[in-house]
């Protein structure tokens, strides 16, 4: 006789059951917020500034059933530019923001750094980075996380992608801590933060949009992004430092290794050092403009990526493999080119989005609306800047990265301006905000990709890990993060100064 066991009134069972009644219930109360919002724009005769704020709000309610970004934007933006200016100038102002979305030069560097990073991480050239900082770092207290950091950071110089580079260093990094006997909450939470300096080193592609939106030079607003990242990194680094000297069984050292064998490993970094010459150094010097940079680098890594599938499946098939290098060529290339397409798709699909946003935010009075409120106040830039760091970690709790900066960065750009404040170092400021958000509790979305990536390459290993330990592991990095954030408001000179000097302008 088999006996049952009942699971369905499990703990886990119930936390589960409840979590989805209250998701059920959160896209019911938003699904009623959005027709009866809709139904009042569409049947009142609402103030210019009203249709603002309610466009704003159906946003928001349409990225809570996970419509994308890009198309809950465009959808309530359509909305109040119906209210707002009719039919017939909807649809020519459909026509002309499609097609200048597009035809933008500036912007024509976003395929570029796509096609970067995924052509580096299909090709295998990102793996050698973490392998070559371990044997540099490892016998520091901490070593293999700081060693995961700088790997990070290396890995942000050639891609635009906080996940990509999670996942791409989390995968080797999260179970060699683990076997290494350090704690789960310092080794996911290491690679978290890691990734997290994806978006902030150049090039970036949130940098980039950045630009385009508050039409910024594309040059000289990627290398401000240089320096600061760099001292995050620096100061993740001292982080773990401190955390393995203060708590020496969370991060025992590494093993020893040879002088010959890390200067060996320093052979798996020239990729990414030739490509991270050509883009920012011909950028910095004004050799290339950043549309021809990426252009450069994005030829430079396919190049190299196919050097190194071609070295790869050689190896493969010595060791018994039956994949032709031609296959093997054919396989990156299409995966590489089809991954690009979408992505971009994606990206410039948000720009129509934000487009039509900001119009909408013209021809309701919002952003002037806000910028008044801001001189009536008497707010300086120092407390409108700090005003602003609570905020965004705020609306971090319920938006999207992506749309909490496309949705604010319309509304702000004339409160910014009254200010006086340099659009360049506010493009940094807002983009060390948005990568907080990625890990930043309860909803830190980079936090669950990390917990995924350690579950799955730790199974028969027995170790318990939860989304809890992630969470705890990245709380005294946020917290350097905003300490950083106040240094920037006192020393705007941490991102100006490289753009300042450079060529580019």
């Amino acid at each position: 006789m088999t006996a049952t066991i009942d699971t369905s009134t499990s703990p886990v069972a119930v936390s589960t059951a409840r979590r989805a009644r209250r998701y059920t219930a959160g896209l019911i109360i938003a699904a009623i917020a959005t027709i009866l919002l809709t139904v009042y724009l569409l049947v009142s005769d609402a103030d210019r500034l009203i249709v603002g704020l309610v466009v704003i709000l159906i946003s928001m309610a349409l990225m809570l059933f996970k419509i994308p970004i890009g198309i809950a934007m465009i959808l309530s933006s359509m909305l109040g530019l119906f209210v707002l200016i009719g039919p017939r100038a909807l649809t020519g102002s459909m026509e002309e923001i499609a097609y200048t979305s597009f035809a933008s030069w500036s912007l024509s560097v976003i395929p570029m750094f796509v096609l970067m990073g995924i052509a580096m991480g299909k090709s295998g050239l990102t793996d050698g980075a973490y392998d070559s900082a371990r044997k540099w770092l490892g016998r520091l207290p901490g070593g293999l996380a700081i060693s995961t950091n700088f790997a990070g950071a290396g890995l942000a110089s050639t891609s635009g992608s906080s996940i990509g580079i999670a996942y791409a260093i989390g995968r080797v990094a999260v179970p060699e801590m683990l076997r290494s006997g350090y704690s789960p909450r310092l080794a996911m939470g290491s690679v978290a933060m890691a990734g997290t300096l994806g978006q902030v080193i150049p090039p970036s592609v949130l940098l980039v949009i950045y630009a385009g939106v508050a039409e910024t030079p594309v040059g000289p607003q990627l290398l401000a992004g240089i320096v600061p990242g760099l001292m995050l990194a620096l100061l993740f680094a001292l982080v773990i430092l401190v955390w393995g000297m203060v708590v020496k069984d969370a991060a025992p050292r590494g093993p020893r290794y040879t002088w010959r064998e890390r200067l060996v490993s320093l052979r798996s970094l020239v990729p990414v050092v030739v490509i991270v010459v050509v883009v920012l150094g011909g950028i910095y010097f004004g050799i290339f403009t950043a549309t021809e940079a990426g252009a450069y680098g994005a030829a430079i890594t396919l190049v190299l990526g196919l050097l190194a599938v071609i070295g790869a499946s050689r190896k493969a098939r010595r060791a018994g493999g039956t994949v032709s290098t031609g296959s093997a060529l054919r396989t990156y290339m299409a995966s590489t080119l089809l991954d690009t397409i979408s992505a971009v798709a994606a990206v410039f699909l948000l720009l129509i989005g934000v487009m039509l946003l900001t119009r909408v935010m013209a021809l309701s009075g919002l952003a002037s609306w806000v910028a008044d409120i801001v001189v009536e106040l008497g707010l300086n830039q120092l407390s409108f800047l700090l005003l602003l760091i609570p905020v965004y970690l705020i609306l971090g709790f319920f938006l999207d990265t992506l749309a909490m900066m496309l949705l604010t960065i319309p509304v702000f750009l004339g409160p910014l301006e009254a200010l006086d404040v340099n659009l360049i170092w506010f493009g940094v400021f807002l983009i060390v905000l948005a990568e907080i958000d990625l890990v930043a509790p309860p909803l830190g979305v980079l936090n669950f990709v990390v917990l995924a990536i350690a579950k799955s390459s730790t199974k028969g290993m027995g170790i318990r890990i939860t989304i809890g330990d992630v969470f705890k592991g990245v709380l005294p990095f946020i917290a350097v993060c905003v300490l950083f954030l106040v240094a920037l408001i006192a020393f705007p000179q941490i991102a100006t100064w490289l753009p300042d000097l450079s060529v580019a302008k």
